[in-house]
C-alpha cells in the first residue's frame, strides 16, 4: 500500500504497518516489517522508474532521507543517473582500498578469515610462516591489486630448485591469497600464482628438479624386531607407538585417541570425522595385541583427562617428538608416519587381502570417484582379520 503526503519524524516511528508512505518530490518510506524500514527515491530516466535505496530508517532520520533525496534530484538535473553514481563511487572506494591494501594485509585477512577452519595451530603458523619467509620480502609491501606473474616468480625462482616442496606450498598460498583479495574486490583480473595452464609453462616440473621424499620406513621383515624392543623398552612413548603400529594409524590419530571413542567390548576404536586427515569417521579394528596395550594403559587413566596416551603437561597428548624418540631408540633413521608404509608393503607381499582392505585400514580416500561411488562399505569384517593377522606377525619372534 502507497500513501502520498508529507511524514513527519512522529510518524515515521510509528508507521510499522507493510506499505509505502509519500513523503513528496519522490521520497518514501517503505516498511516490509516493523524491524525492515528503509527510505527510497523514486525517479524517472527514459519513461522509466527507478528507485535508489537511501539507507535504513533505523539510522537515517527523516531530515536526512531528505538532504539526500534533494542530492539526487541536483544529480538528476545535471543529467547523470543517481544509481549509475552511486555504483561509480562504490566502484572508486573499493578501487582506494584495493590500492591501499598489500599483500600481507590481505594475507592476514585471509589467515583470520580462515580461522578455526585449519586442521591445527601447527598447520596455521606453517603457512604464515612460509609467506613470510618467502612472500613478504618480496611482496608484502606491495598493493595485492597489482601483483603480476613476475613479481610472484620472484619469490619462487630463488627456491623452485633447492626447495622444491616449500616452493609447491609458497605458490599454492600466495594464489589462495590472491584469489580471496578477488573475492574482497582488491584486485582484478586472472591469478598470476595458478599453475595450471599458467606458471608450470614458466617453472621447470617439481618432479624434474628433486624426487620426492618418502617417510622412511622400517622394512616389514625387521618389523617384528623392532616390536619386541619396544614392548622391552615401556613407557607410555613406547607404548602408543606400538599401539600406532598394530591399528596402522597416523601418529596424531593414536596420540589424542580418547577412552569414549574405544569400545573394548566391541574391539572398535571409532575415529572422529574432526580427527581424521579425510574428515571422515573411521572405525578400527582392536586386535588382541592393541586390546592388551589399552589394558597397559588403563593405569594412566587417573590423571589423563580421558586421553588414552597422555603426555607430560596436563590433558595434553604425548607429542609427535616423544613418540619419534621411542623409535629412534630402537631403530633409527625410520619415522613413525613410515610405519603405514611397513604395514601396506607387508599387506602387498604376504597377505592374498585386496588392495582396497589396506586401503581401507589406511584410511586412505578412494581417488578414483566412480569406484568410490560403489565400494561404499568400510569392509570392517574382512579388515578385522587384516589387522588380526598383521598383529600376529608383529609379534612374531625372528
Amino acid at each position: 500500500m502507497a500513501r502520498g503526503g508529507k511524514l513527519n519524524a512522529m510518524q515515521v516511528k510509528a508507521l510499522t504497518q507493510p506499505g509505502r508512505y509519500g513523503d513528496g518530490a519522490g521520497l518514501w518510506l517503505q516498511v516490509r516489517t516493523a524491524s525492515n524500514r528503509s527510505w527510497l527515491y523514486r525517479y524517472m530516466i527514459a519513461g522509466q522508474a527507478k528507485w535508489l535505496g537511501l539507507g535504513d530508517a533505523e539510522t537515517v532520520t527523516l531530515a536526512m532521507a531528505r538532504q539526500k533525496a534533494a542530492k539526487a534530484r541536483e544529480t538528476l538535473a545535471n543529467g547523470q543517473d543517481p544509481i549509475e553514481l552511486k555504483r561509480a563511487e562504490a566502484e572508486a572506494r573499493k578501487k582506494a582500498v584495493a590500492a591501499k591494501t598489500t599483500f600481507q594485509q590481505a594475507a592476514e585477512a585471509f589467515v583470520l578469515a580462515r580461522k578455526g577452519g585449519w586442521k591445527n595451530e601447527k598447520h596455521e603458523k606453517q603457512w604464515t610462516a612460509t609467506l613470510d619467509a618467502y612472500a613478504y620480502p618480496q611482496i608484502g609491501k606491495k598493493a595485492v591489486g597489482s601483483i603480476s606473474v613476475d613479481e610472484v616468480l620472484n619469490c619462487l625462482t630463488p627456491i623452485w630448485q633447492a626447495k622444491p616442496e616449500t616452493a609447491s606450498r609458497v605458490r599454492g598460498r600466495i594464489e589462495n591469497v590472491l584469489d580471496f583479495a578477488k573475492t574482497r574486490g582488491w584486485r582484478t583480473g586472472e591469478n598470476p600464482a595458478r599453475w595450471r595452464d599458467h606458471l608450470k609453462h614458466l617453472l621447470p616440473f617439481r618432479g624434474s628438479v628433486a624426487s620426492v621424499k618418502h617417510h622412511a620406513a622400517v622394512p616389514w621383515r625387521d618389523l617384528p624386531g623392532v616390536m619386541a624392543k619396544l614392548a622391552d623398552a615401556g613407557g607410555t612413548s613406547a607404548l602408543c607407538l606400538r599401539f600406532t603400529i598394530l591399528t596402522a594409524a597416523r601418529s596424531g590419530e593414536a596420540r589424542g585417541a580418547r577412552w569414549n571413542e574405544i569400545d573394548l567390548a566391541g574391539k572398535v576404536w571409532t575415529v572422529p570425522a574432526g580427527r581424521m586427515k579425510a574428515k571422515a569417521e573411521h572405525r578400527v579394528p582392536l586386535s588382541d595385541a592393541a586390546l592388551a596395550i589399552l589394558e597397559a594403559a588403563e593405569p594412566l587413566k587417573k590423571e589423563s583427562e580421558g586421553l588414552v596416551f597422555p603426555g607430560g603437561r596436563k590433558a595434553q597428548p604425548l607429542s609427535d617428538v616423544a613418540v619419534s624418540k621411542a623409535l629412534a631408540a630402537v631403530a633409527d633413521g625410520f619415522t613413525v608416519h613410515g610405519m603405514r608404509s611397513t604395514f601396506r608393503e607387508w599387506a602387498a607381499e604376504q597377505t592374498a587381502y585386496p588392495r582396497e582392505m589396506a586401503e581401507a585400514a589406511l584410511a586412505h580416500s578412494n581417488k578414483d570417484k566412480v569406484e568410490a561411488a560403489y565400494l561404499r562399505s568400510d569392509h570392517f569384517a574382512r579388515r578385522t582379520s587384516l589387522m588380526a593377522d598383521w598383529a600376529a606377525f608383529c609379534a612374531t619372534s625372528k
